[in-house]
Parts: C-alpha cells; structure tokens; sequence
C-alpha cells in the first residue's frame, strides 16, 4: 500500500483565525439569550408569561433551526468550493443579519433576523472543523485542535451572555441611554466582531488543502451506520437537552426577579465548566481513543443533572446541578463530532454538515420545548423532566458504540 503523504501543517494563525470564527458566531448566539424576553417586551408589549416563554422558546429554536435546514448544505458545499470561501461567506453574513437585528422595530423582523442569522452562522461549524481535520497529520493532532475550536465556541457563550446583560446595564448608566435603545448595543457589538474575524480569516487562513489520504476504499471511507446513527443521536439529544435548558434558565431567571446581568452570568458558569472538561478531555493525558467510553456515563449524568435543576431549592445545590449539566453536554458534543470526523477525508465537510444539522435540530426542539413547556400547570418542571427522559433512552442505545467506534479506528489506524 502507497503511504498516505503528509498533509501540510496548520500555521498558528491561521488556526488563531478559525478560533476566532467560531468565538465571533458563539458571541452572536450567547449575546442574545440574556436580553430576548426583555427585547421581546419592548417589540411586542407586555406579553402574559406563557406567551413570553413561547417567544422566548420560538425565536431561540428559530435561529437553530436555520442552522439544522442549512449546515448539511454549507458542509458539502465546502467539500466542492473549498473551507475558507464557505467560512468567509458565513462569517459575513452573519455580521450583517446580527446587525440587522439592533435596528428591529418589530417581533417579525426579530423573527426574520434570527433565521437570517442562523443561516450564515450554519455555514462556520462543519467547514472549521473540516479545514482542521483537512491539516491533521494524526488522530491525536485532530483531537487536540478540535478541543481548541470547542472550547473558543464555550468561551463565546461564556462572554456572548455577560456581554449581552452587562451591555444594556451600562448603556444606561454611562451612557445615558434610554432602557429601549439599550438593546442594541450588544447586537452591534457581536457585529463588530464577526466583521472583525472575517477580516482575519480572508487575510490568514490557506485555501483548500490538497489531502491524498483517501487510501480506503468508498466503503471504508464511511463508518458503519449503525455508528453514524448512534452519533448522530447522541449530539440529537444533547442539543435538546441544552436547548430547553437554556430557554428554561433564562426564565426560570427572569421570573425569580433577576436582571439580564444576573442571568447572564449564570449562563457564564455553564460556559466556563464546559471550556475546563473540554480542555481535560482532550488534553495530552487522554488518548483520543480512549474518549469512546465517555459517551455513555456523559448522557447518564447529564439525564440526572437535568431531573436535578428544577428540584434544587438551595443556591449551592442549584449550582452543582447546573455545573453537571454543563460538564456532560460539554464532553458529549466535542467526543460525537471527534468520532464522526474520523477517517472522512474529502467528505468530511458533509458529514460534520450532518453532524451540525442533528445538533440544531435538536436545540431547536428543545428551545421551543423549553419555551412551550414552562411552567405548565399539571408538570411546572416538564421543561427540564421531558429532556431528561429523550437523554436517558439515548444513553440505553448508546452501549454498542465503543465496540463500533474502535472497530473503526483500527480500519484507519491500518490503512
């Protein structure tokens, strides 16, 4: 067998350009969900509760779901067009459709900003991972910089939903500005930097890297499908969880009497756990072999965190509960695309597509859920009781992976 020639290597700054891609597009995200029921109330006038949880659930599923329809498109487009085209073109895009969104007059052209927003930002994900798995010259490398690119999306959300609370808060106090107009600043801000990042990626990222690696056969190329299926279930249901979590937190927040800031960084937490077992999972201590068997225990603590979050009456409990939930769903997101990445070659912008499109779909029901399903009467906590349950029968169908996912690791160890 010819050997596979080694692909060129990934300069520092072009990787510091793709960090920062996906640090910009996780802002955007983050900076809204502090604001959203405040900003729905300004467009829309006071809302009953469960109109304004239905919003709230709503546009925060509509911007998901943008992602899930779009990502598979982007994904196999950079397949054809290259990595850095697709990236620039969402990167723009959505600085544009986020800036859109700070001169909204209306809960329709909030509705229609959030779905242009999650259109762009759908084509980032699987084509940054690509372009990185394009360069990676060993598993181990692949797993290490996919850590990377994970953890600057957890530390986009980590400041997206501080900036959004922090910024209305001192829009008025240093600035003067009228509580109504104040929710623009954080859009503008998120803007800016998604502008800022596209400039970065045009000036430093390579083009298309050259791989000759496809040595396996088109069948090998592809794991098993009963791989794919379990992977693709397993980020599914972790983005439900987190979707109706999320949508769930900011209400549960707002209705305790707490301010943007105050949610803001509660949702700060989750990001900052997640960013630390990222960087423990696949750091040099951990074969990336190894993390095949984290998926299962990962979605039984995540099940248990979720049931956890409602019930928790004290602050200290609360906190743990919401650093677990955190902790599992930040191991399971970045161990599902690690594995699905594997051994794809010049496809591997499709398949990570598919993989960002099962994870929005996912977040999308779960934000509407989270939305729809808070505070019913018959179940108060059906928001987080409901997820848990879809989690628990992933982690009974998730037993047959490690089996499945060595067996493909050892046919591109071998090839």
């Amino acid at each position: 067998m010819i050997p596979a020639r080694e692909p060129p290597r990934l300069a520092w700054v072009s990787l510091a350009a793709i960090l920062a891609a996906m640090f910009a597009i996780s802002v955007g995200y983050g900076v809204v969900l502090p604001i959203l029921p405040f900003l729905i109330e300004r467009l829309a006038g006071p809302l009953e509760p469960a109109r304004l949880a239905s919003h709230t659930g709503l546009l925060t599923g509509t911007y998901i779901l943008a992602i899930f329809v779009f990502a598979p498109l982007w994904g196999a487009l950079s397949d054809r067009w290259g990595r850095k085209p697709v990236i620039l073109l969402g990167l723009a895009g959505f600085a544009a459709t986020v800036g859109l969104l700070a001169i909204a007059q209306s809960l329709t052209m909030l509705y229609v900003g959030r779905a242009l927003s999650g259109l762009f930002a759908a084509a980032i994900t699987p084509a940054a991972y690509a372009l990185v798995g394009d360069y990676a010259p060993s598993k181990e490398w692949r797993a290490h910089r996919f850590a990377l690119i994970n953890i600057a999306g957890t530390a986009g959300f980590f400041i997206g939903p501080l900036l959004g609370g922090l910024a209305v808060r001192l829009s008025g106090t240093l600035f003067g500005i009228a509580p109504d107009e104040a929710f623009s600043t954080p859009f503008l801000a998120a803007a800016g930097l998604s502008a800022a990042a596209t400039l970065l990626v045009l000036l430093v990222v390579p083009g298309h890297a050259t791989r000759e690696d496809e040595n396996l056969p088109a069948e090998a190329s592809q794991l098993e499908r009963r791989a794919v299926f379990r992977l693709l279930a397993v980020a599914f249901v972790t983005a439900l969880a987190i979707g109706s979590f999320e949508v769930g937190l900011s209400l549960q927040g707002k209705s305790l009497g707490l301010d943007a800031a105050h949610i803001g960084a509660m949702f700060a937490e989750c990001s900052l756990v997640m960013a630390i077992v990222q960087a423990i999972i696949f750091s040099p201590l951990i074969r990336p072999e190894l993390t095949r068997w984290f998926i299962a225990p990962g979605l039984a603590v995540l099940a248990v965190a979720l049931i956890a979050v409602p019930l928790a009456s004290a602050s200290l409990a609360m906190t743990v509960a919401v650093a677990l939930v955190a902790a599992s769903a930040g191991m399971l997101s970045p161990v599902a695309t690690y594995w699905a990445s594997l051994g794809m070659g010049t496809s591997q912008g499709a398949t990570l597509g598919r993989m960002t499109a099962s994870a929005s779909l996912g977040q999308a029901i779960g934000s509407a859920a989270g939305g729809l399903l808070f505070d019913v009467p018959f179940l108060p906590a059906a928001g987080f009781l409901l997820p848990a349950l879809v989690v628990f029968l992933a982690f009974l169908v998730s037993f047959p992976l490690p089996r499945l996912l060595m067996s493909r690791a050892e046919e591109v160890r071998q090839a």
